[in-house]
């Protein structure tokens, strides 16, 4: 994948995806901050590939917008609405998310749904080889990741009034045909392995977990850690979240470990390679998520399914990229080149689906 540098920072605001400022500043006024009436400056961040997000700065603080982007949109995708209320739910909770101020549903102030949260100062990761760290810290933010993970799918769903989050029942067998549908919609051309990964999914469906909140992206780059800590202070990017299968999520944040180059992961690695470097074999981190929760350890031929549907899942998600990217309405400059990574993902998909 292209360098972190790429998506670090922020920028001026992309042609296609201005808008009103002066609308937004008077709704930031009303609903946000009243300082906004004495100054407010708007930039683009440059990370992010589906929801363009804004960081939005008065002359005391500093906020984050993130809206869906313009022009037509598959079905259920972009949701910001959702993302505003999980975070808002989850306030309170062990599991670390950003303060969420207001959300915006009409078109008419800045031409799309929009929400706003708190800006957090803290360090993103991008690269999961962790080059900058020593070996003690790469171990000890790899069982921070794990341990805010297993936090997040304890969680009471009930208890935070996310009870009516997602349907009930039959998770993965929705998801096969929900990434199958999304693939199609904004399919640009033929991938053999993801025409066999449709068909052998549905056949091979694992038997289904105790629905719980699922992030749906979690990944190293979508945590914001402290400073002075291997501590994550916020999950974000919960566009994707729903209730369903806690394991299918796991296994999506253990693709780090399955991505070869070029993609930013840890497949080029062997178990002693990981260790000299502080990080943790696949197996034992999931070993600790399973003992975090006091599971039993997953059946091999569950994982197996479990990986091969996340990387069927990640392409699906790479060719909507690229689909926005030639509908000329993508969030980032990049999503072009990260729309070509379909075909890699999927035969990736395959082959772990393959495996005997």
């Amino acid at each position: 994948m292209t360098s972190s540098e790429q998506f670090a920072g922020t920028t001026d605001v992309r042609q296609q995806h201005r808008f009103d400022e002066t609308a937004l500043r008077h709704w930031f006024a009303a609903q946000v901050d009243p300082g906004a009436n004495a100054g407010f400056r708007i930039s683009q961040f440059k990370g992010g590939q589906s929801n363009p997000t804004f960081l939005l700065e008065t002359p005391n603080r500093r906020y984050v917008l993130r809206r869906k982007p313009p022009g037509v949109l598959l079905p259920s995708a972009h949701a910001v609405e959702r993302e505003f209320r999980v975070m808002r739910a989850l306030a309170g909770t062990p599991v670390p998310v950003p303060r969420v101020h207001a959300l915006c549903e009409d078109p008419g102030v800045i031409g799309s749904a929009f929400y706003v949260m708190d800006h957090l100062d803290g360090r993103i990761f991008w690269d999961p080889k962790l080059p900058a760290q020593s070996p003690a810290e790469r171990t000890a933010i790899c069982d921070e990741m794990n341990r805010v993970q297993a936090a997040l799918h304890d969680v009471d769903v009930g208890a935070v009034g996310l009870g009516d989050y997602g349907r009930p029942g039959s998770y993965i067998e929705r998801q096969v045909a929900r990434w199958s549908k999304q693939y199609r919609a904004s399919e640009t051309e033929r991938i053999d392995a993801m025409e066999a990964l449709i068909d052998w999914l549905p056949g091979h469906l694992p038997p289904e977990h105790a629905a719980r909140i699922v992030h749906g992206d979690f990944r190293l780059d979508n945590l914001v850690f402290a400073h002075d800590a291997p501590r994550v202070i916020a999950v974000l990017d919960w566009e994707l979240s729903t209730l369903g299968d806690p394991i299918a999520d796991f296994a999506y944040h253990c693709m780090a470990w399955q991505l070869p180059p070029p993609f930013r992961g840890l497949g080029d690695l062997d178990t002693q390679q990981l260790a000299a470097r502080g990080l943790p074999s696949e197996a034992a981190y999931v070993a600790r998520y399973c003992e975090r929760r006091g599971l039993q350890p997953v059946e091999p031929q569950n994982w197996r399914f479990y990986t091969a549907f996340n990387l069927f899942r990640a392409a699906a998600i790479a060719q909507g990229i690229m689909g926005r990217a030639l509908a000329g309405n993508a969030s980032n400059a990049h999503a072009l080149d990260a729309g070509r990574q379909a075909r890699q993902l999927a035969e990736l998909g395959w082959q772990r689906a393959a495996q005997a």
